[in-house]
């Protein structure tokens, strides 16, 4: 995706902390060789410069990708995010404007990250003139990813980092987008609807699947992008089922559940047959290392809520 969106477009650079040589985990390999030093570049390790850096050009025409090592890293960038990126077009009159900034950025667990290598901060960054997108898989991050670089808008693109390693698919080569703004139904059901996005899905896939051999039947939607988020896919799945359950792995106090089913209840409070579930992590620092597997939401746990859901 980064190799298309640089060859169709003269004016996007890719900078960041390594990026020269592939960065942390490889995603930008090779591509200094391709399109030289002048539009795939380092940057001090300082993230409020790199975001700052990043929406100066945009706001003289460059399309610049920005890539924060590690999300848990990107809140000395808050600043720059939410006051200037983030607000640039509405305070100056549409005068101004950095809608060719998008924000690469590694989230969640991976077995091993301990406190400052696993963290999921997307709620903080659904502001108001930001579009946050996650996707779930390599098709998805590709047609995200280039969907993000072409909007008109500053995106914040939170790669799932356990996808690097773990995750094979038959991706197409060509270019192609998937619309931002539009949650996808990966499986239709008529009992709950289950939302999550990311590296989540696979969890809720599995729990779907165990839920079905004990006659459950599950409906579940991928997000994908979280701000401008999709409430009419969600309204009409849980309309018809009457039960919702959300799943993230950041901690449940803030997460982006709490959005959700606060404007789920405002959508579907005369259609509910259940109290909504929200499925994430504790409200402890993330992620406690050896304690992962019990902090992380998990199928069983997943499961277990299914069942209590339908049940009710």
């Amino acid at each position: 995706a980064l190799s298309i969106a640089m060859e169709t477009d003269d004016k996007a650079v890719i900078l960041g902390e390594d990026v020269k040589f592939g960065g942390v985990f490889r995603c930008t390999l090779g591509l200094v060789d391709k399109f030289g030093n002048d539009r795939v570049f380092n940057t001090p390790l300082t993230e409020q410069g790199i975001v700052g850096f990043a929406t100066g050009m945009c706001s003289v025409g460059h399309t610049a990708i920005a890539e924060i090592q590690f999300a848990d890293y990107i809140h000395p960038a808050f600043d720059q995010i939410v006051n200037e990126a983030s607000k640039m077009r509405y305070r100056s009159g549409s005068q101004f404007e950095c809608g060719g900034l998008t924000i690469r950025t590694p989230y969640g667990v991976v077995g091993h990250g301990g406190f400052y290598h696993s963290q999921s901060p997307e709620a903080t960054y659904c502001q108001p003139g930001v579009k946050v997108v996650i996707p779930r898989g390599p098709v998805q991050a590709k047609g995200l990813l280039l969907s993000c670089i072409r909007d008109k808008n500053p995106c914040i693109f939170f790669e799932p980092k356990i996808l690097y390693r773990s995750a094979v698919e038959e991706v197409p080569e060509g270019d192609y987008m998937v619309p931002l703004g539009k949650a996808e139904v990966l499986r239709e059901g008529t009992d709950v609807t289950l939302i999550g996005w990311g590296s989540q899905l696979k969890i809720l896939e599995a729990a779907c699947d165990l839920a079905a051999q004990e006659g459950y039947s599950c409906e579940l939607i991928d997000l994908q992008t979280l701000y401008p988020y999709d409430i009419d896919t969600l309204e009409a799945s849980v309309k018809k089922t009457g039960r919702v359950i959300i799943g993230h792995e950041a901690a449940v106090t803030g997460g982006w559940g709490a959005e959700l089913s606060a404007k789920i209840q405002e959508r579907c409070f005369e259609h509910l047959e259940a109290p909504i579930k929200r499925i994430c992590g504790y409200d402890i620092p993330p992620s406690p290392l050896v304690f992962e597997k019990i902090h992380i939401p998990d199928t069983l746990k997943n499961l277990a809520a299914i069942k209590e859901t339908v049940d009710f």
